[in-house]
């Protein structure tokens, strides 16, 4: 088993928006913004690269922005984020997917706001990618 190693890590955060947020049935809305700031102050501590997306932003009734706290967190990573236009494996985004392989990173700690929607296809792409 190979060991777990910062240096060959990045942090991916998937739509941690306003209104995605509140999809989450399992954990209450304040714990799990509280989590991704904790994830995202680790990694920017760490020295990590980050690479954050989100999904239709203007559709503020139902996505909405990214957290601004992420912004405060990790500015660079906020202003550079894939905006991407409704596809929901954000590994089929081609910015998306170059911004994770731009990292030089082969070991990705991916968050997303749910597992089945945000997580399982982006993550299962990645693995099939290498």
């Amino acid at each position: 088993m190979k060991l777990f190693n910062l240096d060959d890590t990045a942090v991916i955060l998937i739509d941690h928006q306003v209104g995605t947020n509140t999809w989450a049935s399992t954990t209450p809305l304040p714990l799990l913004q509280r989590n991704v700031i904790i994830l995202a102050k680790f990694a920017r501590g760490a020295g990590l690269p980050v690479v954050l997306t989100s999904s239709q932003e203007t559709n503020i009734n139902v996505q909405g922005p990214l957290m601004p706290e992420l912004q405060d967190a990790l500015p660079e990573a906020f202003a550079a984020r894939i905006k991407r236009q409704g596809v929901v494996n954000a590994w089929d985004d081609p910015a998306f997917a170059a911004a994770c392989r731009n990292t030089g990173r082969k070991n990705f700690v991916m968050a997303g706001v749910t597992t089945d929607v945000c997580m399982v296809s982006p993550a299962i792409s990645a693995v099939e990618e290498g």
